[in-house]
């Protein structure tokens, strides 16, 4: 969970008290951008965006972990050809990549599936810290509802963050599981990205809207238009 035993606070003994530490910097960061490589230590919880192919081969170790090898899910059936048109968020323990998350995006609603967490880190929170930093994301994304897949089984765990089955939908089965279909009605986010934002964080790394981009910094050299100089001459 994080606590640790203190042997004082606020220069009282306090032996018998456990006291969770927070890193100031990670809570004026939004939930879904808290991961600093070589910043975490375990049992912290942190969460981020796949970045990179190695993210991307992180999120495949814990869905192949999780899914095919104790769920028994085909490989081809488990990696659906969707994997390199979504959003994945990865969950860390400490340095640990111990959880992921698929988010797809339609016309006015996005779908979080594929929900993963290592069997060893499932006595830990990271399964909401990662829930909870995806709906953040969609919500500064502008999105105001969210659906889902949920397996029966869990229906009362996405009930946790607002999810509720479809009335009236019907229960459907693939991979060998039931599954139900949920939704969540939510506001979007007030700092939502929309157009007539300053332009610069349109362009900004994904999910880092809140920091400088590279191509602001790009912004201090003067106009050039190299390749027109080229042509013209």
């Amino acid at each position: 969970m994080g606590f640790q035993r203190r042997t004082d606070y606020r220069g009282q003994n306090a032996s018998h008290l456990h006291i969770l530490t927070r890193s100031e910097e990670n809570e004026s960061l939004p939930l879904y951008d808290r991961y600093r490589p070589g910043r975490n230590k375990a049992p912290a919880l942190s969460v981020t965006m796949a970045r990179s192919i190695e993210d991307i081969m992180k999120m495949i170790a814990i869905r192949s972990a999780v899914y095919i090898a104790e769920q028994a899910c085909p490989y081809l059936e488990e990696f659906d050809d969707n994997d390199f048109c979504a959003t994945h968020l990865l969950g860390y323990v400490g340095e640990e990549p111990a959880a992921c998350m698929r988010i797809r995006t339609f016309a006015g609603f996005a779908k979080i599936e594929r929900l993963a967490v290592r069997k060893e880190y499932r006595n830990t929170r990271i399964a909401f810290q990662v829930v909870r930093a995806g709906i953040e994301l969609c919500r500064v994304k502008g999105y105001e509802v969210l659906y889902g897949h949920a397996q029966r089984r869990l229906v009362n765990f996405w009930g946790r963050f607002g999810f509720k089955p479809i009335p009236g939908a019907p229960e459907f089965v693939f991979s060998d599981f039931d599954y139900v279909e949920i939704r969540l009605d939510m506001k979007a986010s007030p700092q939502s990205i929309t157009i007539g934002l300053d332009p610069y964080v349109m362009i900004r790394p994904e999910g880092r809207w809140h920091m400088p981009g590279i191509l602001e910094k790009s912004a201090s050299r003067p106009v050039t238009r190299p390749s027109v100089a080229e042509n013209a001459a």
